[in-house]
């Protein structure tokens, strides 16, 4: 495939500013680049920045990355592993990382300098790094959040991005998409959503931070939809393994991906009524939630918890099958599920909730296709 375009509207190195004319000030006002979370996609996420931090002159080189200490098996800190060798060597083996990436243990250390700051951990960590980081960051830093999940609070659901921006007073974009990380990382192509509120200039920004010949990234101004598609097709990709695991095969798959689809919808655009139609037609959508669904870690694990019946729970299973990784796509059914019961809205969305049931043993795996759905047809035909 050949390289694609350049995404318009952003600028590179070399057209708007002569290398004679370079100035002090232009140096100070260079971007720094700050990632916190270093597991499988954080570390794809490193290795996209850090090649185009070497080549803008509006980005400092270096690329800092929070890293959650660990010891290795053989002793040695997993920080000194990354900055020794510039591979991960516990959640993206193999992969060089670029030796401008620098793994910082020190959560406030790795953020002090950096005005652009990556979010991408697990989404129950989220407040408590926030908490930690309110007033340790730069006045004028901005975010971007590539987690997939939600907060339920009281009120109601808060989604990722709100929270860092409520809690930090910064500015939060989200990246989401068709973007199994393992393959990116072996520069396979693929495709992302930048989601954005108001100030498109922030959203280019991010889009020249990560766009790459093989990581094609477009904007939208439609931060709840890009979010929301990114969230719930892990609970849709839960009910695609019960079928695989059940031995059901593609046409119910597909019939599942579709309810999903539509299940997505209904609720996103409940929620949010700023929500676009479009928005599930782009890689943060449709695709993303293709590719889930055919692969992906949650598809995966559901399909061993249906094999066992549901006898061995997805906790045990996480932790044989994922080394260290987490599932977004059991937290967040359960997450969706307060919300439903708590809203009156269970009968709406029948897929959704028994996808929560299953999980937590009140229902049998094939319980994922024994269901009337007449309100969700209803509900769904009005939006």
């Amino acid at each position: 495939m050949a390289p694609a375009p350049e995404a318009p509207g952003i600028s590179h190195e070399g057209e708007t500013t002569p290398h004679n004319n370079f100035s002090n000030v232009e140096a100070t006002n260079k971007s720094r680049v700050t990632i916190i979370g270093s597991g499988n996609w954080g570390s794809v996420a490193a290795k996209l920045i850090a090649s185009n931090t070497l080549k803008l002159s509006s980005f400092h080189d270096e690329v800092r990355m929070w890293v959650y200490e660990e010891t290795l098996p053989d002793g040695e800190k997993l920080t000194d592993v990354i900055n020794k060798t510039n591979e991960n060597a516990k959640y993206l083996l193999g992969i060089k990382l670029g030796k401008n990436v620098v793994a910082d243990p020190d959560l406030e250390n790795a953020v002090k300098e950096a005005n652009m700051v990556v979010f991408v951990t697990p989404h129950q960590f989220v407040e408590g790094i926030c908490k930690r980081l309110t007033g340790k960051m730069k006045s004028d830093v901005k975010a971007i959040s590539l987690i997939k999940g939600m907060e339920v609070k009281p009120e109601g659901p808060c989604m990722i991005s709100r929270l860092i921006s409520q809690q930090l007073g910064i500015n939060c974009c989200v990246l989401m998409g068709a973007n199994i990380a393992n393959e990116i990382a072996m520069e396979k192509f693929s495709e992302a959503t930048i989601g954005y509120r108001e100030n498109r200039a922030i959203a280019e920004k991010w889009v020249q931070l990560f766009n790459t010949p093989y990581f094609i990234v477009t904007a939208v101004q439609d931060v709840e939809g890009v979010e929301l598609c990114g969230t719930l097709k892990n609970v849709v990709a839960i009910a695609a393994g019960y079928v695989d695991g059940l031995g059901m095969g593609n046409n119910t798959k597909a019939a599942i991906m579709r309810l999903g689809l539509r299940e997505m919808k209904a609720f996103s655009k409940l929620l949010f009524s700023s929500v676009e139609d479009s928005t599930f037609f782009e890689s943060c959508g449709v695709a993303d939630l293709i590719t889930t669904c055919l692969g992906g870690r949650n598809r995966k694990v559901a399909e061993a918890f249906a094999k066992n019946r549901g006898k061995r729970s997805f906790d045990e299973l996480e932790a044989e099958m994922l080394q260290g990784q987490k599932l977004q796509g059991v937290s967040t059914a359960r997450e969706v599920y307060e919300v439903l019961n708590h809203r009156g809205w269970l009968e709406l969305f029948p897929l959704f909730a028994t996808v929560h049931e299953i999980s937590i043993g009140r229902l049998p795996p094939s319980a994922i296709v024994n269901y009337n759905e007449p309100k969700a047809v209803l509900i769904s035909s009005k939006l």
